[in-house]
């Protein structure tokens, strides 16, 4: 069932169709981000392929007229998968690449500017990860103090590994980890 979000325009977060709203979402994350055309034309392209994978699914925030305001995805998480090929060396380092097996992993979550800092982030990672088989949760942030690492941290996501460096990303990442279920 839905959970219904009381914000100033009602919000819904409920099961997405990501493949069916893949470019409303990158949208969403575009505008949250400053994304350029062809990195919202790659990215298109992963999430599509992500939704492929057994067990990945997505949540969406949407408003009453329908529109698409915030949006998670995520999937158990597989040592073979880029992303975990590119932080298991930092993990490895600190003694923590364990995190990488039977976790669930947050590939993305975005919400629009203008809806942050109501609770739709935090709604649409612990619905999400409420249903998830793994003990554990693992994603990774641009490694700043932000809002979204300070909502990271607040739902018990701690720093595994620290300025790791993803290929053609601009900025350093942060890897963090949580046992499941999160903190309320």
């Amino acid at each position: 069932m839905p959970h219904r979000n009381r914000t100033d325009d009602a919000v819904t977060i409920g099961p997405l169709d990501l493949h069916a709203r893949v470019d409303e979402a990158l949208a969403v994350q575009a505008h949250a981000f400053g994304l350029s055309d062809e990195e919202i034309a790659v990215r298109r392209q992963i999430v599509l392929r992500h939704m492929t994978y057994t067990g990945a699914r997505a949540l969406g925030a949407t408003t009453d007229s329908g529109r698409l305001v915030g949006f998670v995805y995520g999937m158990p998480n597989d040592r073979t998968h880029w992303w975990s090929t590119v932080v298991e060396p930092y993990l490895r380092a600190r003694g923590q690449d364990h995190w990488l097996d039977d976790s669930f992993v947050i590939t993305e979550l975005h919400v629009h500017p203008g809806y942050q800092d109501r609770g739709i982030g935090r709604t649409l990672i612990t619905t999400l990860t409420d249903g998830a088989d793994q003990p554990r949760s693992i994603l990774s942030a641009i490694d700043f103090d932000s809002p979204a690492r300070g909502l990271y941290h607040s739902l018990g996501y701690d720093d595994l590994s620290r300025q790791v460096l993803f290929p053609s990303a601009p900025k350093p990442y942060a890897v963090m980890g949580a046992p499941l279920p999160l903190l309320r």
